[in-house]
């Protein structure tokens, strides 16, 4: 009972501390994309940059994801109830999934502006960009990326899915002020076609972003294996556990951000239920303090062919 209430408590604090830092993260992300979509929306009409005003509403696109993650962080931290047994972590894993499909619709909408204007030729028409939307292109492509690596590290800190997706946010407005910054510069020197193209090369890197963050979403939500690095470090653990003759199966599973283990290890046959139990429960703890992403370790003992007298010589 002790073990299982100090379990609980560990839990509890780990997804207090998952929530502190994707608020804080999620409050920096809200301040960055509110100023750069002002920014860049205004530097897009006034210096007549259609690349400027689609990676405009690209950030504000973000803004919106950045709630996601925030509604997707604090549902998935709820603890355990009778509809859930469980837990809700899988929640993320729907929020990040949501987080795709916007950000696909994004890409699907700046590209579908790009084809237009090159079929109806409508650059051809357009004014020249102005300098501000050249130098908010360079303003956006720094403070993006700096907002990916940020939010990237909080990501991989915490192993949240909806914030990973977030920062991928922040990476693809980054190339997409890289493409704008290309079509504004080609259309300052002549080349007003750059610029429509520029839209077009946004729309496939979202595209690609998008893709990438659904896949890995679908994969937590679908009971993938951990990496192997993960599995081996869980087997050394099971198998240097003091009763444990050998690891006969480990099976892992993703379960949104934790992780779920099952273990059957071999011990010897003439020991007693109790002593059996006693080694179970050391496997079981060594994992889980081990493996701080673990959440939950079922283990199954099965009794070997040696005997107690066998092994003490």
């Amino acid at each position: 009972m002790q073990n299982n209430a100090n379990n609980s408590n560990s839990d509890t604090e780990h997804v207090h501390a998952r929530a502190r830092v994707a608020y804080r993260v999620s409050a920096v992300s809200i301040g960055v994309n509110l100023a750069l979509t002002a920014f860049k929306l205004f530097a897009g009409i006034f210096a007549h940059s259609m690349a400027m005003v689609s990676d405009a509403v690209h950030s504000a696109s973000d803004l919106f994801s950045t709630f996601i993650v925030i509604i997707g962080v604090k549902i998935g931290g709820k603890a355990s109830d009778r509809n859930h047994p469980y837990g809700h972590e899988r929640y993320e894993c729907v929020a990040a999934i949501v987080l795709a499909a916007i950000l696909a619709v994004t890409g699907v909408m700046l590209g579908y502006g790009g084809v237009t204007s090159l079929i109806k030729g409508e650059y051809k028409t357009a004014q020249t960009p102005g300098l501000l939307a050249l130098v908010a292109a360079a303003v956006s492509i720094v403070s993006k990326e700096a907002m990916f690596w940020y939010t990237r590290a909080a990501a991989k800190k915490i192993n949240s899915g909806a914030l990973k997706a977030d920062a991928w946010h922040h990476r693809s407005d980054a190339l997409s002020s890289v493409g704008a910054f290309a079509g504004i510069l080609g259309a300052k020197l002549g080349l007003a076609v750059l610029d429509p193209v520029a839209a077009l090369l946004i729309c496939l890197m979202i595209l690609k972003a998008a893709f990438d963050i659904f896949r890995d979403a679908v994969r937590k939500m679908t009971d993938e294996a951990c990496d192997r690095e993960t599995v081996d470090r869980i087997s050394a653990i099971v198998s240097t556990q003091e009763g444990v003759e050998d690891v006969d199966k480990l099976l892992t599973r993703k379960f949104g951000d934790r992780i779920y283990a099952e273990v059957e290890i071999s011990v010897c046959g003439d020991i007693t239920l109790r002593e059996a139990h006693d080694v179970a429960r050391r496997v079981h703890n060594a994992i889980e303090m081990g493996v701080p992403n673990v959440k939950h370790v079922t283990v199954h003992v099965n009794p070997s062919d040696h005997l107690q007298d066998d092994i003490s010589q």
